[in-house]
């Protein structure tokens, strides 16, 4: 394995790490009074909402995409999905994050 491929590892290990860290942090403050905690409940439900419908019409880019890179070769296809889906898994962590810390900076 080449230096640059292992430095490249280890500092997204060292994001993620630093991402979990920072939102168990964040979680563990305190959520405020109950009218604090509807109001981002409210908001809550409006980014997943958000989020549910943004995927949909990405999902079926994606899916067209998936296709046509298919056609590249499998694993060009395939590196695709696992991008795709790391993509989402880290625009959903973050956007309910930053929910939960918008609560605790009022």
């Amino acid at each position: 394995m080449s230096g640059t491929i292992l430095f490249a590892l280890i500092c997204g290990a060292a994001g993620v790490v630093y991402a979990l860290l920072t939102a168990g942090w964040i979680t563990k403050q305190n959520a405020g009074n109950e009218r604090m905690q509807e109001i981002s409940n409210a908001v809550k439900e409006g980014a997943t909402a958000f989020l549910t419908r943004e995927y949909k019409a990405v999902a079926i880019v994606a899916a067209i995409l998936i296709v046509l890179l298919f056609f590249l070769g499998k694993w060009i296809a395939f590196g695709f999905i696992i991008g795709v889906a790391g993509s989402a898994l880290a625009g959903y962590i973050g956007m309910m994050v930053s929910v939960r810390a918008n609560v605790r900076t009022a």
